[in-house]
């Protein structure tokens, strides 16, 4: 899956007008923070650190934002404009981080209800259809939500200004297009987006599926946890009339379990990654709005 090319320019050393005496060991940590997250490639355990890392970031940030002189300084240079800007772009990140919380956890609790019925009804073909069929639909509802959000993280500019001189501000550029960077991966890792139909995706989930080698090779063709899903669903209920020599429910309840798993660990720590954006909007509201 293909993440964002563009990465922020680093200008924690660009000339200020603003916190002449930045405290080091925040702008350091901040700075090594921020090129960890640009060097991570996309998949699910490393979207889990990634989403980890952006909190920890919110922490320094949020800690930077308690100092007196921080305040003091973007009270003082930042025009109402630039206020203005600030506020709307952190109400679009906490917008973004809510529409993919809002996904993950109601994609697990599909997963659960689809688990149960694999479970207690093997061999009810109808009822198993019905469910997979509302499994499928909701996905598929979840995926309009991640897509208009998508365009809104395609479209929308995070880079710091080259003749930007307030410091703080250029911290919550960068930082802002890091945490673009990782919704984007994360948005496109759940929807699975890779312009291939679920029946060609299934036709090389299924040969792995056969040959008992699905975890390594699926990672090695990019295939991850949710596409597994939807293609082994779509699949099922696609062929029911004719039995297949390599899916049942066993292969399908690992599957969903596994499936699971990853969404718990995704949707943990976006609630984690949620309270520090809300933290950082209400201290910029507290005093910039006055």
């Amino acid at each position: 899956m293909a993440t964002s090319s563009s990465s922020p320019k680093s200008h924690f050393h660009a000339r200020s007008n603003s916190l002449p005496s930045r405290p080091r060991p925040l702008a350091s940590q901040i700075d090594e923070c921020l090129s960890r997250l640009r060097a991570t490639e996309t998949t699910s355990s490393s979207i889990c650190n990634n989403i980890i890392g952006l909190s920890d970031l919110y922490d320094l940030l949020n800690n930077l934002l308690l100092l007196p002189h921080t305040q003091q300084a973007l009270a003082q240079e930042c025009n109402k404009k630039q206020v203005d800007d600030l506020l709307d772009r952190s109400l679009r990140l906490m917008d973004v981080c809510g529409t993919a919380k809002d996904a993950l956890t109601q994609m697990k609790e599909d997963t659960q209800v689809l688990e149960s019925t694999l479970r207690r009804r093997r061999g009810d073909e109808s009822r198993v259809s019905n469910e997979v069929g509302a499994y499928l639909r909701s996905r598929k509802k979840a995926n309009k939500a991640i897509h208009k959000s998508l365009r809104v993280l395609k479209t929308s500019p995070c880079s710091s200004s080259e003749s930007e001189t307030i410091a703080m501000i250029i911290i919550l550029r960068e930082l802002e297009g890091v945490t673009y960077t990782v919704f984007e991966s994360l948005l496109s890792y759940l929807s699975g987006t890779k312009g291939q139909s679920y029946q060609s995706r299934w036709s090389l989930v299924s040969k792995l599926i056969h040959t008992k080698r699905v975890t390594c090779e699926a990672e090695a063709i990019e295939i991850n946890e949710f596409e597994k899903v939807d293609a082994a669903l779509c699949s099922l209920i696609g062929n029911k009339s004719r039995k297949s020599t390599f899916l049942n429910p066993e292969d399908v309840h690992n599957m969903l379990g596994e499936l699971e798993s990853c969404t718990q660990d995704l949707e943990g720590g976006l609630e984690s990654l949620q309270r520090r954006l809300i933290k950082t909007r209400v201290s910029l509201l507290n005093f910039l709005s006055h």
